[in-house]
């Protein structure tokens, strides 16, 4: 593990800075204390203290995201991220954290295949990475986001394996919000970055194939989960528009929430009974905040 990364995070059970150790084949990370935790041979170090309340998004809905990402549907959304990164780790020069902006640490709480992070990281190219989520599929992708970046399986709504104030950036995209951590390791001067669907995301898509739609109340239901701990700085919503065939749209369908709830065969009635392209509005919010 690249060892910028590495100094920065700390045992999820006592707190105590993790070293890496390696015994034959097995690598590990260890504290002091011996709390130890093992390092999957496809990349990713196991932190959980314990064992997650969840097991995350399926292998296929992993691969179902994979694929649509890779496809660039949802380019739009990375350069927005990438954009507002790089204006966020500009500030960390007028801050007197000379570690955290020698070699700023952006981490993706939640991130899925890791598409979001490489991304940031190719833009910061003084950056390293850390992706964290509770699914093994997804941290096995995530992994090999981008040479700078690790990946860690951890529970985002308990207390994240970081040290405090060791983040300059923290990457919130389609994922659970946890306020307190969140401010916890973020630098005084780093910034968190949360991306939700807006009300009209896939709107197209929601009444042909029956889908869960998006809570009208949603924006303030994310400022109500981080008012206490950061002050808002903007909020834009990004639009795209996308022709999709109709197997794109089942797999944008499978990589979501909607595929934990969706009867595949009524899926597959609805779908061949799209016109093709089919046309579907991308529709994001980007919330920018820092600190209190």
């Amino acid at each position: 593990m690249d060892p910028r990364i590495l100094d920065r995070l700390r045992c999820p059970v006592c707190g105590e800075p993790l070293a890496e150790a390696t015994a034959g084949t097995t690598s590990t990370l260890r504290c002091p204390r011996r709390h130890s935790f093992d390092i999957a041979r496809q990349g990713y170090v196991n932190l959980l203290a314990g064992r997650a309340p969840h097991v995350g998004d399926s292998a296929e809905m992993v691969a179902a995201r994979a694929d649509f990402l890779a496809a660039g549907h949802y380019d739009s959304i990375s350069a927005a991220l990438c954009d507002a990164a790089t204006e966020a780790v500009g500030r960390l020069h007028a801050t007197p954290t000379p570690d955290v902006e020698a070699y700023p640490l952006v981490v993706d709480a939640g991130a899925g295949t890791g598409r979001y992070l490489g991304a940031v990281l190719a833009a910061l190219p003084d950056a390293v990475g850390l992706a964290l989520d509770v699914s093994k599929p997804a941290l096995r992708r995530a992994a090999r986001a981008h040479p700078r970046a690790a990946a860690a399986l951890a529970d985002t709504w308990q207390r994240l394996p970081l040290a405090d104030a060791s983040t300059a950036v923290l990457l919130n995209v389609f994922a659970p919000r946890n306020g307190p951590e969140f401010h916890r390791v973020l630098d005084p001067a780093g910034t968190l970055l949360v991306v939700t669907p807006d009300t009209d995301h896939l709107a197209e898509l929601v009444g042909a194939l029956d889908l869960l739609r998006v809570d009208p109340d949603k924006a303030d239901r994310v400022a109500g989960s981080l008012g206490g701990h950061f002050t808002p700085v903007s909020s834009a919503v990004h639009r795209a528009e996308l022709a999709l065939t109709r197997p794109e749209v089942a797999t944008v369908v499978g990589m979501g929430p909607s595929a934990w709830h969706t009867d595949a065969g009524a899926l597959a009635a609805r779908l061949a009974a799209l016109p093709e392209p089919v046309r579907v509005t991308v529709a994001v919010r980007l919330d920018v905040l820092r600190p209190r």
